[in-house]
């Protein structure tokens, strides 16, 4: 290690030695599946209590209103957790903004509910990575920043969501308002196994193209129906077949149909796409479009469109790598070696981005195979992670920021 000042090194020891380890395990025994209420329930008051340690106020926020397409077609209320937000010094002249989520994929029908030990360091668990390890390391790090007296000069706001996982829909509202006039901001994502970053990412858009057609009998006037099956499937191969090197597209899942001796009427197309740039999610809007014009068309039948990009692509502009500059350089001086690189995954970094405000979306610990019930957290990465976060903050408490990130 180099460059490190005694306040540094007495708030990197504070930041060590949190209970991170404990914490996670905690948490992650929690079921808070994205759509399991009473357990993202759970974890919001057990959050809250952990992040009432921080000055300010812990509050949960109820989730906006969103909607989804029921698979018989019918647009309802969609229900999510409620959302833990913490503002503190709001008057300070340097503010950002640290957001992390509660919510994992496995729901609580899901047989990956259990924690194991892979190795002495290597803990395989549900969430334990993503991001349960991140918002122990994010509250290990404000913790040990708010010790040192250089904490009076930032201003910050915590958001831990309870959506990001489906795609932050009823968050998003708070994350917009909590962006607002921030100089920077961090998200607990977690690295890679070697501590890569990710850089810019892709956008995403999620849509449910509702297809209305008319039954008949398949055997007595099948030329009298309208196969909404057979036009959501010629849908969903036209946009497969268009997605090339700027945006991809990935038909997920097709809804509806009939018994075997009926023109099937009813059918939804459940379709992701994932545009590199701004102009790429412009020509996958422009080619949904004009295929569903098409496809209805030549099928006779009505579709209607519901969803959105609800998360645009995050380049890596000069601020951004400005900022991961910054954190590099505090790598550097812990003894750190990582880089960055661009992917196709999304979080709310990229709405945050959008926002205008310079964000590094992997903040948390090193782990992998998320999303699996392979998913493991490398639990030296806790305290590891933990300190490069608190001495980020730190540096930028204490003014440092890149040449062009200045007010």
């Amino acid at each position: 290690m180099s460059g490190l000042s005694l306040e540094e090194e007495a708030v990197l020891e504070r930041a060590a030695a949190a209970p991170m380890l404990d914490q996670v395990q905690d948490w992650a025994a929690v079921n808070s599946g994205s759509r399991n209420l009473t357990g993202l329930s759970r974890m919001a008051g057990l959050l809250a209590n952990a992040f009432a340690a921080l000055p300010g106020n812990v509050a949960l926020r109820e989730a906006a209103q969103v909607e989804s397409v029921l698979p018989d077609g019918r647009v309802v209320p969609a229900e999510h957790g409620r959302h833990l937000h913490l503002s503190v010094r709001p008057d300070a002249p340097l503010r950002i903004l640290l957001t992390g989520h509660m919510d994992t994929v496995f729901a609580v029908d899901h047989s990956f509910q259990q924690q194991r030990w892979i190795d002495g360091t290597t803990l395989n668990g549900p969430g334990v990575a993503d991001m349960k390890g991140g918002l122990a390391v994010m509250l290990a790090a404000l913790e040990a920043l708010e010790s040192s007296p250089s904490a009076r000069a930032l201003g910050y706001e915590v958001v831990i969501n309870s959506d990001e996982e489906v795609g932050s829909p009823s968050s998003l509202p708070l994350i917009r308002q909590a962006a607002t006039g921030k100089r920077a901001a961090f998200t607990y994502e977690p690295a890679l196994p070697d501590g890569t970053l990710a850089g810019a990412r892709a956008g995403s858009g999620n849509f449910s193209v509702i297809v209305s057609g008319r039954s008949a009998h398949a055997g007595r006037n099948p030329d009298e129906g309208r196969n909404a099956l057979l036009a959501a499937a010629d849908l969903a191969l036209r946009l497969k077949a268009a997605s090339g090197a700027g945006f991809s597209c990935n038909p997920a899942r097709i809804d509806g149909g009939a018994p075997n001796n009926v023109v099937p009427d009813h059918a939804i197309l459940r379709v992701n796409f994932r545009p590199k740039t701004p102009e790429d999610e412009t020509l996958a809007r422009l080619l949904l479009d004009q295929a569903i014009s098409a496809v209805s068309r030549e099928h006779e039948v009505a579709m209607h469109l519901h969803g959105s990009f609800g998360r645009p692509p995050k380049p890596m502009d000069a601020r951004a790598e400005q900022l991961f500059g910054l954190v590099r350089r505090c790598g550097a001086d812990l003894g750190l070696q990582f880089g960055w690189r661009d992917t196709g995954g999304v979080c709310d970094g990229n709405n945050i981005a959008a926002c205008g405000v310079p964000v590094v979306d992997t903040m948390g610990v090193r782990g992998g195979n998320i999303h699996s019930d392979q998913e493991y957290l490398l639990t030296d990465s806790l305290a590891e992670r933990a300190r490069l976060s608190a001495l980020a903050l730190l540096r930028i408490a204490g003014g440092y920021l890149p040449e062009g990130m200045t007010a």
